[in-house]
């Protein structure tokens, strides 16, 4: 009994349990309320299911909540932009590449363009929060603001439409292939980018930036430079999402293309176990949190809640396993535990 006891302890300690946890409540759920959850079926080559559903459907908040983990680890604050530089890049893609049957210009020609948008973004609000020394918030409120004027400006506020049928596989199948292609676009960001942070000193760079910003000048670390360069990943970050958001629907809607995504980021980055005042991190955590908040609201959609009615479940969810992950939550029961056990010696 002491052995279980202690590997208990062991294992509450480790970072990703709670966001485990917590991911795994929201599946046993899925499994008693709809008993076919777990089915995957093959149609036309294909997989088909729930479960394939939350990780494809996931896919771009996963690769949002990676550049949103960094630029919260190093600023101590959030890019709220994420959603209108989405929209932005992937106007900026189908109006240079055309809405007529044929491209204007090369495939690769017009990602690599939405690519440079969404950095172009990112290093804009870099620059207003490491240089100009703005609020996180205030500084990327800009781009959420006049993000959607801008893709709007570029679409004449119309719904473009691409109508070659090869720029629809980013956000669908390749051929051949039974996995949905955004999986893999977003298991290569968080595998690039977790390389990226640990054979590299940038991870420990950020981390020590977030903590205290002027201690990591005085030991010889640009501070700005740091912070601009996770905002601007934060921007290409936001980027790839925007590709696969108008791949999916082979349109772009300025008004609704990543809409509130930005709120699920955030709640990704928090759900993960992550702090958004700065300082060390987890990627896996935000991972995590971002197929959890896919889960729930795939679950949601499952059990016939409409549209309407899905932010009301999803805030009580939400509310409670952040409540499970809240420091001083630990400490009432800590202390309720601590009194029982008193009154127990005591009788």
């Amino acid at each position: 009994m002491n052995k279980i006891n202690a590997y208990w302890q062991k294992l509450r300690k480790q970072p990703l349990f709670l966001p485990i946890l917590c991911l795994c409540l929201v599946l046993l759920f899925n499994v008693i309320k709809t008993p076919a959850f777990f089915n995957i079926s093959i149609q036309n080559g294909v997989f088909y299911g729930y479960i394939i559903d939350i990780i494809n459907r996931s896919s771009e908040l996963v690769i949002m909540a990676v550049g949103m983990t960094l630029v919260a680890a190093s600023s101590g604050g959030a890019d709220i932009s994420v959603g209108a530089v989405s929209a932005v890049a992937g106007g900026m893609c189908i109006f240079a590449l055309g809405s007529d049957s044929v491209y204007h210009i090369p495939y690769l020609a017009g990602f690599l363009l939405a690519m440079l948008t969404g950095i172009a973004c990112g290093a804009w609000n870099g620059f207003l929060v490491a240089k100009m020394k703005i609020q996180p918030m205030v500084a990327t409120l800009i781009l959420f603001t006049a993000g959607r004027g801008i893709a709007q400006l570029l679409t004449e506020g119309q719904i473009l439409y691409v109508r070659v049928e090869s720029y629809k596989r980013l956000g669908a199948f390749l051929p051949g292939v039974p996995l949905p292609t955004p999986v893999f676009v977003a298991a290569i960001v968080v595998i690039l980018t977790t390389l990226m942070l640990r054979y590299t000193a940038l991870g420990l760079y950020i981390e020590a930036v977030g903590i205290n910003r002027r201690a990591g000048r005085l030991v010889g670390l640009n501070s700005s430079l740091i912070i601009f360069l996770t905002y601007t990943f934060c921007g290409l970050c936001s980027g790839i999402a925007g590709m696969i958001i108008t791949s999916r629907v082979y349109s772009i809607d300025a008004n609704n293309a990543g809409l509130n995504m930005e709120l699920d980021a955030i709640l990704a980055v928090a759900l993960g176990g992550n702090s958004l005042g700065g300082g060390k991190f987890s990627l896996a955590g935000s991972v995590i949190g971002a197929i959890t908040i896919q889960a729930l609201t795939t679950s949601l959609y499952a059990m016939k809640v409409t549209a309407d009615q899905l932010p009301i479940y999803k805030a009580i969810v939400v509310v409670i396993i952040v409540s499970l992950q809240s420091p001083e939550l630990k400490k009432m029961l800590t202390g309720l535990r601590n009194r029982l056990a008193l009154r127990e010696r005591v009788a």
